[in-house]
């Protein structure tokens, strides 16, 4: 993680990292102001925090109540080295927890995270540079890999591990990208899994997983450019009024076409057989499909080239469709187009049989266990899931020989939920081990006890959005049905990889194998291909087949929606009366759940811990409705928010407040002055004033900082663009733009 330190007034500092800032300073006696902990102060109280988690954690996954959970931590110095400390953590436990329980908490609580970093020995590389953007923040302990000592080849890839990580470190460093390793996970042999980030803006982030450190490396480093190149961390968001009035917005290559004069759509995006899919009803209209990236509807619909593979043609596809539809299905880089065709085309196959397994309830047959052994490094880790307590259910979800996909089941009986997970590669092997390290992937044993029990209500289990839910986290619900021991399909002991020994040349046909598959079906694939990145990257879409929202989403439910809000929301504090009962009608007009949070709405981030983070479309009414001083409206919607909230502490005391002084002042026969002296007592003078203030219209938008279409004070959406403005500059440098 990197934290930003900036020095302030005398001794104080703070610290930045993710979206909080933490304040530091000295007590008087150094110099300081006393004003805040010092650093050695966090340090310590992070140790009993940590424990405290792991307590807590062990706990609540058990149902054990934590009312009455007390824990101290005593540091004991010893008085010849004050270096030398003692970390004494003592809890006190519910009366009646049984003996086991006792010593599970225990072994949680050794499990704390802090503590086994400071066990483990720390290392400080203390350097001084020139310029801190330039200094790289990723990969430290992977010396071997860079020194050319080693090739390492692994099926599925063209070329050696060591290479893959070396050149794609290399294009992310060229490009300004300080990516950092967040996390590793090495929970049973041979599942290796980790989490990266850029270190300048961390909603850019993928996870990786593999057979060993390097090739969990290498997947996470290929899906974090798989995702540059496709746009993906930016998917819905607001690229700023630079970009939006820029050359092009998404890609040099974009074309824009205008809607007809009763908003028909153009003719010149999609084809015949994708009309047939995504406008069936005719209903589709050209302003479904304005981007809500840039937001430029007077540009028109910005549209991108791909091929059709049946005849080569180039058919533009609306950036807004695939938005809306697709998410990441279908995206990969490689170290050859061949290679990133083949992972692109498994991973469709994957969701697709995986959504036809669910939806169907279909009951997979088990792979027997002497195939099973064939592979040991996959035997091992299974094996450790089992003796940690967790049946393990390795199963072909071919359908037959149909399809090269595997699935890896875990069940826990402790908590009585299971996880399918479903892997998928023209070889056997690969697409069992994809299944086994994508079930465990970013996963400690912890994590398992949050999985959903299955099922026997087919209608919960065949909503699209569980579906959606699955591809998300692997969160959504399995049906019973799914563990029946009578199988719908026979075992295969299926291959669909080349014979070939030339890697490039294996991965050329094995793609091809995949293709001709979704051909057999009847169905048309398109393909753009990137490279400006300096990685060969590709998307496959394949209509009426990968899609992971509904079509009808196109209409019902576009994140082009934001378009109809956002210049509003974000100049909140400029707008007049009526401009805010516009807005508030067009709200309240609107099919929008009221606990949707603003930063969905209208596609800007904000900070987590702030007031607009937290905003949702229930309380944005119910703030417009104080400005406008319709209290009796803010009453209603007010006791809704207080009824069903999940906002901070101290915005919902503000609340309860607000919520006071509205009964009082609503009520003829009652005087606010009456009622002040205790209210202060109650909720303390700042929140009772800025309780009134907000009624009598004297504050408006309480906590709600204001901004713009400049987005300005909005630093973690500042990063997001600036984290794209990076790709758009070498889009350009590509075309000679």
């Amino acid at each position: 993680m990197q934290i930003k330190v900036n020095f302030l007034d005398n001794l104080r500092l703070d610290a930045k990292f993710d979206d909080f800032t933490v304040i530091a300073d000295q007590p008087i006696r150094y110099k300081g102001d006393g004003s805040a902990p010092g650093p050695f102060d966090y340090f310590l109280a992070s140790s009993a925090m940590c424990a405290a988690y792991f307590a807590k954690m062990y706990c609540q996954s058990r149902g054990i109540p934590t009312e009455d959970l007390r824990l101290v931590q005593n540091n004991i110095v010893d008085p010849e080295d004050r270096y030398k400390q003692t970390f004494r953590i003592q809890l006190e436990l519910p009366e009646g927890i049984s003996e086991k329980d006792r010593l599970g908490i225990l072994r949680s609580m050794e499990r704390c995270t802090v503590k086994r970093v400071i066990q483990n020995g720390l290392d400080f590389d203390i350097q001084v540079v020139n310029d801190l953007q330039d200094s790289n923040a990723l990969l430290e302990g992977f010396d071997d890999v860079f020194s050319g000592e080693r090739e390492t080849f692994i099926e599925g890839k063209d070329v050696p591990l060591e290479q893959t990580i070396a050149k794609m470190t290399g294009l992310l460093a060229d490009l300004g990208m300080k990516i950092e390793v967040a996390s590793w996970r090495n929970i049973v042999p041979n599942v290796w899994s980790l989490h990266i980030r850029d270190a300048d803006s961390q909603m850019c982030f993928t996870n990786g997983k593999g057979a060993s450190k390097e090739s969990a490396l290498a997947s996470a480093l290929g899906e974090f450019l798989e995702r540059l190149n496709c746009n993906f961390f930016y998917n819905d968001q607001f690229f700023g009024e630079e970009i939006a009035n820029a050359e092009f917005v998404h890609y040099p290559n974009e074309q824009w076409f205008q809607p007809g004069p009763n908003d028909e759509l153009p003719e010149e995006i999609l084809d015949e057989y994708c009309l047939d899919i995504y406008n069936a009803d005719g209903e589709l209209q050209g302003s479904h499909l304005f981007d809500t990236n840039s937001g430029r509807t007077d540009r028109g619909i910005v549209s991108l080239p791909f091929v059709r593979q049946s005849d080569g043609e180039t058919v533009y596809f609306p950036s807004n469709l695939i938005e809306n539809l697709f998410l990441s299905n279908g995206m990969s880089a490689g170290n050859t187009h061949a290679e990133a065709q083949v992972q692109c085309l498994s991973e469709i196959f994957e969701r697709a049989v995986k959504r036809q397994i669910l939806e169907e309830e279909l009951t997979l047959p088990d792979m027997p266990q002497e195939y099973i052994d064939r592979y040991p490094g996959i035997v091992a880790g299974i094996q450790e899931l089992e003796q940690q307590g967790f049946p393990v259910l390795v199963k072909d979800a071919s359908l037959g020989g149909m399809y090269p996909v595997m699935c890896v089941t875990l069940m826990n009986p402790r908590t009585g939920g299971v996880f399918a997970s479903f892997g998928a590669h023209p070889s056997f092997e690969v697409a069992l081990e994809r299944s086994l390290t994508e079930l465990l992937q970013g996963r400690s044993f912890e994590g398992l006890n949050d999985l959903p029990q299955p099922t026997f209500d087919s209608m919960a289990v065949t909503e699209p959005n569980n579906f959606v839910e699955h591809f998300i986290d692997s969160t959504g619900l399995v049906s019973w049905k799914f563990f029946s021991a009578k199988a719908d399909f026979d075992f295969i002991d299926w291959d669909y990889s080349s014979e070939l020994e030339d890697r490039k040349a294996k991965s050329a046909e094995e793609a091809e194998t995949l293709f001709g598959i979704l051909e057999e079906m009847g169905l048309e694939t398109y393909m753009a291909e990137y490279e400006e990145l300096g990685v060969p990257a590709c998307r496959i879409l394949v209509p009426g087949y990968s899609e992971i929202y509904p079509v009808e989403d196109l209409i019902y439910d576009n994140t082009n929606k934001s378009l109809a809000y956002r210049e509003d929301i974000l100049n909140l504090h400029r707008l007049n009366d009526k401009q805010l009962t516009a807005l508030v009608e067009r709200l309240e007009d609107s099919d929008e759940d009221d606990y949707t949070k603003i930063i969905t709405l209208i596609g800007v981030e904000f900070d987590d811990n702030t007031v607009w983070g937290q905003l949702t479309i229930l309380e944005l009414k119910l703030l417009i409705y104080l400005a406008l001083e319709r209290q009796q409206d803010a009453k209603e919607l007010l006791e809704m928010f207080l009824q069903f909230n999940d906002n901070t502490v101290d915005r919902g005391l503000f609340y309860q407040a607000l919520n006071c002084v509205l009964e009082v002042v609503l009520d003829d026969d009652q005087d606010i002055a009456d009622y002040l002296p205790n209210f202060r007592r109650m909720f303390g003078d700042e929140r009772i004033n800025a309780a009134v203030g907000s009624v009598t219209g004297a504050i408006r938008f309480h906590g709600l900082e204001p901004t713009d279409m400049q987005l300005q004070g909005l630093d973690k959406h500042q990063r997001l663009i600036n984290s794209y403005k990076k790709l758009h500059a070498a889009r350009a440098k590509a075309a000679g733009l």
